[in-house]
């Protein structure tokens, strides 16, 4: 089956998992704006989603690869969370998380975080295990999926400085 496993490929919208929230009160800072540490929980939330969906099996986070936090959101935003794999690996799945951020009295939204994470597909026993490969569709979709293996090389070397 593990070998059948490696030669399945599913496209993105296998994937591809949304999911909406509102900007709290507790969620939020002195200044009114959402926790950093808040966004990073969702984040971590839907990427193990979006990897279990495509490997149909239990993930567990390898790495946050990158976090980059471009604008807040306030109470009463709701936030906007979309996730997909976008590469693979043999037992890993490097994801791509974006969050926006709307302000439901306006109408206007602005891209708040973009994310990247390594998920690993494990067992019963937690070992990991074989996921299929990942056919990109959008362009958006196809441009992280060529430009993942620099990514990849760039984990490898932060690895490799510890």
């Amino acid at each position: 089956m593990e070998a059948d496993q490696l030669e399945e490929a599913h496209s993105t919208d296998v994937s591809k998992t949304i999911q909406t929230r509102l900007v709290l009160p507790p969620d939020t800072n002195h200044l009114q704006t959402i926790f950093g540490g808040k966004v990073l929980s969702y984040i971590d939330e839907i990427a193990a989603l979006a990897a279990m969906k495509h490997s149909n099996r239990v993930v567990v986070t390898a790495s946050i690869d990158s976090v980059d936090f471009l604008s807040s959101s306030t109470v009463g935003d709701a936030l906007s969370l979309e996730a997909y794999v976008t590469s693979t690996g043999r037992t890993s799945m490097e994801v791509y998380v974006k969050v926006t951020s709307t302000n439901l009295l306006t109408g206007e939204s602005t891209l708040t975080t973009e994310s990247f994470l390594t998920m690993v597909a494990v067992d019963d026993q937690g070992k990991p295990v074989p996921v299929p490969k990942v056919m990109p569709l959008t362009e958006e979709e196809i441009r992280l999926h060529a430009t993942a293996a620099a990514r990849k090389e760039h984990r490898k070397n932060r690895a490799s400085i510890r």
